[in-house]
């Protein structure tokens, strides 16, 4: 529910406030004083797109801030901010975090319902009528559509793979021979799994081993020999360790020496061991040359890497396997589809079931709704067209329409073709009262409803809206007095005959109230229309 929302620089505006009622709030005033851009406003705060021609003239951005409760959880409320620059920069902000406008929508925008001129070209979109279908028929027809479009995208995909199967047995002759070529080179090699990588680390060493083996010896002899490091370091810690009598501190030279005496050991040991390992074997290496340059002829085949190697194995396999088993492969895709195929039309017959289940009661509300807004014996009812299956979509197997009958004798027909401004109008208002205890929209905000409606239609339709707020939050500009004496709060929208014009939105009551509404009934306040006004107050 929307608490208070303050609009600066927004078209007309320079900075204006309201502080809408629980129940019904209404905003009137003279045609071109600047209505719409208060609704502007409240756009914004829900997260529709922004457009930089409604900064007002002469100023750098506009700013909506807006609080809102957002259920009873929300005990503290929720602020929205939104600026945007005259530049066409844009940004938002919840409770002072940067928020995008897509948050906005789905956290703000989906508990306020704005119903103006759009919201009747919806009505008159026959693509729209099934999403008042479902909204009437819940949960029910919430999980018979969810489980129509999973069933639905199973189709699609038994498809994909049975046309799949169908792509690899038509592979052409050059390229089957192109994949049996492919599998015949690498199998000739047979590489298996993190071979070439070894044979990278090991072919060096076989290739040099007779190099290795020679420096390892003469590093061996080095080191161990006679008149080896060994023997020179020996003599130089004896040294050392006799002369650390007279003076301590070559004990620590010593000491050193020790140490290194330990790692030369090891590392003589180790030399030793390694040499007595190196083996110098001809045919292992010719075997192991030999293995290396098979890989070779593979990578500049099929490489640059073995990864790419043992992909190109594994797509050569499954072009042979589907030329070769592809009849059973067929066969089986086939019977996927079948499957896929079975699932949905069960799906979609529930679906269309449950549709229908509803239909007759959403008609039944919506044409009682309209009784009230003095439409006399018009009608709504709901066709349904039942598609091929080639047509079917995403929202259903049939399209559904609403068609409108004027008379209980005359022949129901789309909105589109046959309705007034006033009629959609008062239909759209219908649908929204017989809608709003099933959505979870907590405020409704409704712009020109009263289109083309006067005398009594304008006391019924004000009924109507007053009833709707005593669920909902509602909001209207309107022109019709009826419907101002029937709100809890009022505010007048004027505007200045400056150079620069200024919408200025203030709240009436009492004597200015009653002013108000005796001009809404006929143009000035005389005193039959300030006594009509206090009469319609009064009532």
């Amino acid at each position: 529910m929307l608490e208070a929302l303050r609009a600066q620089n927004v078209a007309l505006i320079r900075d204006a406030s309201i502080e809408p009622a629980r129940g019904l709030t209404v905003l009137s005033g003279e045609t071109g004083t600047g209505k719409t851009a208060l609704l502007s406003a409240v756009k914004l705060a829900v997260g529709e797109r922004a457009d930089a021609t409604s900064v007002r003239e002469g100023a750098d951005a506009l700013e909506v801030e807006a609080l809102f409760y957002l259920g009873p959880d929300d005990l503290d409320g929720t602020v929205v901010r939104r600026r945007l620059s005259s530049d066409g920069r844009g940004r938002a902000t919840i409770d002072g975090a940067m928020a995008s406008v897509r948050e906005l929508a789905e956290r703000i925008g989906s508990t306020v319902d704005l119903c103006g001129q759009h919201e009747h070209q919806r009505l008159l979109s026959a693509s729209t009528h099934v999403e008042l279908l479902d909204a009437w028929a819940g949960d029910g027809a919430a999980a018979a559509h969810a489980a129509y479009t999973a069933a639905l995208d199973g189709a699609h995909r038994a498809a994909e793979e049975l046309e799949e199967v169908r792509a690899l047995m038509r592979a052409s002759d050059e390229r089957l021979a192109d994949a049996q070529f492919a599998l015949r080179r690498i199998g000739e090699v047979n590489p298996r799994e993190g071979e070439y990588e070894l044979l990278c680390e090991e072919l060096p060493v076989a290739e040099h081993a007779e190099q290795l083996l020679q420096s390892a010896e003469a590093a061996c002899e080095a080191l161990s020999g006679d008149e080896g490091a060994l023997d020179a370091v020996g003599s130089a810690h004896r040294m050392l360790e006799m002369a650390s009598v007279h003076d301590r501190s070559l004990a620590t030279f010593a000491s050193s020496l020790d140490d290194a005496l330990a790692t030369i050991e090891d590392v003589a040991r180790d030399l030793r061991s390694y040499c007595d390992r190196m083996d110098i074997d001809e045919a292992e290496l010719a075997r192991m040359q030999a293995r290396y340059s098979a890989f070779q002829g593979l990578l500049r085949s099929f490489g640059p890497d073995m990864e790419s190697v043992f992909a190109r194995k594994a797509a050569a396999e499954q072009v042979v396997a589907a030329v070769q088993g592809g009849g059973e492969r067929e066969r089986a895709a086939l019977a996927a589809v079948d499957a896929a195929e079975a699932s949905l039309a069960e799906a979609a017959a529930h679906l269309d079931a449950v549709r229908r289940a509803a239909a007759p009661g959403l008609c039944a509300a919506i044409t009682a709704q309209m009784a009230h807004l003095e439409m006399g014996g018009a009608e709504v009812e709901v066709a349904f067209e039942e598609l091929p299956r080639s047509q079917w979509m995403g929202v259903g197997p049939s399209r559904i329409e609403l068609l409108y009958r004027p008379a209980a004798g005359m022949a129901a027909r789309p909105l589109r073709r046959i309705a007034s401004g006033g009629e959609i109008s008062r239909v759209m208002l219908a649908t929204k009262v017989v809608l709003g205890a099933a959505d979870a929209v907590d405020t409704l905000v409704f712009d020109e409803v009263d289109a083309g409606v006067g005398g009594a239609t304008a006391v019924a339709l004000a009924a109507v809206l007053a009833d709707l707020a005593r669920t909902h939050q509602v909001i209207v500009v309107t022109h019709l007095a009826q419907v101002a004496a029937r709100a809890e709060r009022h505010y007048v929208v004027e505007k200045t005959a400056d150079a620069l014009p200024e919408t200025i939105i203030r709240e009436v009551a009492g004597d200015e109230r009653v002013r108000e509404i005796a001009r809404m009934l006929s143009g000035d306040a005389t005193e039959a229309s300030l006594a009509h006004a206090r009469e319609m107050l009064d009532a």
